[in-house]
């Protein structure tokens, strides 16, 4: 198994990953050539760091110790990702790889102001494939002021390979009996509500494109863009989340320390980008499993927090750990 990183927004921009028969192929979508970020990473935001906020902050604004933080909206009224033109995926960051190949450790420093939020944040990302194909992504940050720290990974993934169209044949589970309600606009309300019988019901293994079938809200036509609140205590490292393409054999197991999780099936991918399999993506064509806080978390005092003070240490673990199933069908048996 192989992973390629790219320096500009410590991007994953390729996973080979075997199936059931030892046939290689990349599992996550992205772009050619490592110049391609450059100029698209904004538009799909494959593979990317996200920072400093993931996720959505309603009305651009939160306040701090009773001091409002003004964000730039980049989405209606509401920053996404941070907010603004600039993120964490925009800038390049520094590399240290150990001797071995196997890790490799991003850093930055972010500057005081940087996309308005108060503090000189240094961050690092350190990407670990161990020897039983499983990559262990682990996040640590220090800040200089209280501040707002959300940070994910925006890979999508297609364990059938990035060329070969879309994934809603493919089953996923979720250890999540609680999906996170929002507005039309995607700022959560505060409110939690039972995935039983709906279309967001993943406790059990289930074909991507049978949810999305479902007529009855909250799913629309431009499929998944939803956050599930883990069936865990925030902070312990457990299984969350698992992807099964039924042909290929090819598995994703996800483990993360984080409290939930934003799945997007693509949605607003244009039909204008190819990538280097010539396979020019469409929506659906991958799913994004996003391991983070819950949106808008500094205006929600109910969610677990999102400030980091100056000499706390903002740690995060998700592990994606790859493999084959040989069972045509998920058996429905407890993530563990």
């Amino acid at each position: 198994m192989t992973v390629r990183l790219v320096r500009q927004g410590a991007i994953v921009m390729a996973i080979e990953a075997p199936d059931r028969q030892g046939r290689m192929a990349n599992v996550v979508l992205g772009y050619p050539q490592a110049t391609d970020y450059r100029t698209k990473v904004k538009k799909n935001g494959f593979g990317a760091t996200i920072g400093r906020y993931a996720g959505r902050v309603a009305n651009a604004r939160f306040a701090i110790d009773g001091k409002t933080v003004a964000l730039v909206a980049n989405d209606g009224r509401n920053a996404l990702h941070g907010g603004g033109r600039e993120g964490f995926d925009t800038v390049d960051w520094r590399v240290s790889r150990t001797s071995d190949g196997r890790a490799a450790t991003f850093t930055l420093v972010s500057p005081d102001g940087f996309q308005n939020f108060p503090g000189r944040l240094t961050v690092s990302v350190t990407y670990r494939l161990a020897a039983d194909n499983a990559l262990h992504i682990d996040y640590r940050a220090r800040t200089t002021a209280a501040t707002a720290i959300n940070l994910t990974n925006h890979s999508y993934f297609n364990m059938a390979g990035e060329a070969s169209g879309s994934v809603y044949g493919q089953w996923l589970q979720l250890a999540a009996a609680r999906a996170i309600v929002t507005d039309p606009g995607g700022i959560p309300t505060g409110a939690l509500a039972p995935v039983a019988g709906t279309a967001l019901d993943f406790r059990c293994p289930r074909r991507i494109g049978e949810g999305l079938a479902d007529p009855r809200p909250p799913v629309t036509a431009r499929g998944y863009n939803h956050a599930w609140l883990f069936d865990k205590p925030a902070g312990r490292l457990a299984k969350v989340a698992r992807l099964v393409d039924p042909v290929s054999g090819r598995t994703l197991t996800i483990e993360t320390t984080e409290p939930s999780m934003q799945v997007y099936t693509g949605g607003y991918i244009d039909g204008q980008d190819a990538g280097p399999g010539g396979h020019v993506y469409q929506p659906g064509d991958g799913i994004a499993l996003e391991s983070q806080h819950v949106s808008d978390s500094p205006n929600q005092p109910r969610f677990p927090t999102t400030i980091l003070r100056p000499g706390q240490v903002y740690r995060q673990t998700t592990i994606w750990r790859f493999g084959t199933d040989g069972a045509a069908m998920p058996r429905c048996s407890r993530l563990r």
